[in-house]
């Protein structure tokens, strides 16, 4: 079978014809997303056997059928554990565990979409082969045999890894919290906002992550696409095509003040 070289980036095209560019994470990165995501597991098992180790004798105490119990729990966290903790964060922390994030890196579906949790759970059931014979010897062969430097697990959920390189969304929120309010220059209602989709938020989230990486007439055509479908949505009249980008940062400040008073 010929090796065909390692692709720099996934090409997406949008329903809008806009054509994206995500860098694909390569080998480094990924190590260090692996090593990272290893250690807190390791540190996990650590404090679960000393754990096990004065919990399980206390039910031996109280019989077999306690202690057998025990054990069955034990084994149970044990397999939660390894299968679940990469399955849980890639499927609801948009695409990252811990040491994805440190490495900026996140899983995605191949169509740039986030990844469900069937398809974080396919990944993952198959990480057993891609570590065979050792530290991901088959998932390293088979990240060089493929055009989007995908491991076998990603093959079968049709999911890539990709390069965080806009801006974090931690930024981005904090960023837009900290804006002066006489900056704002579109008033969004409390009863407005609540028309808002989680769709719409994420979408809006999306496209200002990547609004440095964008050229000047996909920035146009995106945030087109979004502002006008959202404005009819929250009732409110759309913003001209100057106005785009600041209406998406003010509807985003205003959800993300919103959620803050909902918290506190």
């Amino acid at each position: 079978m010929a090796m065909e070289p390692i692709a720099d980036q996934l090409n997406i095209e949008t329903p809008e014809l806009v054509s994206i560019e995500l860098p694909l994470a390569g080998i480094g990165s990924r190590f260090i997303a692996i090593l990272v995501d290893s250690l807190i597991l390791g540190a996990a098992l650590i404090l679960l056997i000393f754990l096990a180790a004065f919990i399980l004798p206390a039910l031996d105490l109280l019989g077999p059928k306690s202690a057998s119990w025990g054990i069955g729990i034990f084994l149970l966290i044990l397999f939660l554990l390894f299968w679940g903790y990469f399955a849980l964060f890639e499927a609801f922390n948009n695409g990252r565990t811990p040491g994805k994030r440190v490495a900026r890196i996140r899983v995605i579906h191949q169509s740039g979409s986030g990844i469900n949790f069937v398809e974080a759970l396919a990944r993952n059931l198959v990480r057993i082969i891609d570590y065979l014979p050792g530290f991901y010897g088959v998932g390293i062969a088979a990240m060089f045999m493929s055009r989007q430097s995908q491991r076998l697990g990603d093959m079968v959920a049709g999911t890539v890894v990709v390069k965080e390189e806009t801006a974090p969304l931690g930024f981005l929120r904090e960023r837009l919290l900290k804006r002066p309010q006489g900056e704002t220059l579109f008033d969004f209602s409390a009863a407005s906002l609540e028309l808002a989709r989680p769709g719409d938020i994420n979408a809006v989230e999306r496209l200002l992550e990547r609004w440095p990486q964008l050229r000047p007439r996909d920035k146009e055509k995106l945030a087109a696409a979004i502002c006008e479908p959202l404005a009819k949505r929250l009732k409110v009249p759309p913003p001209d095509a100057a106005q785009h980008k600041r209406f998406l940062d003010d509807f985003l400040a205003a959800e993300y003040r919103r959620q803050y008073r909902q918290l506190y």
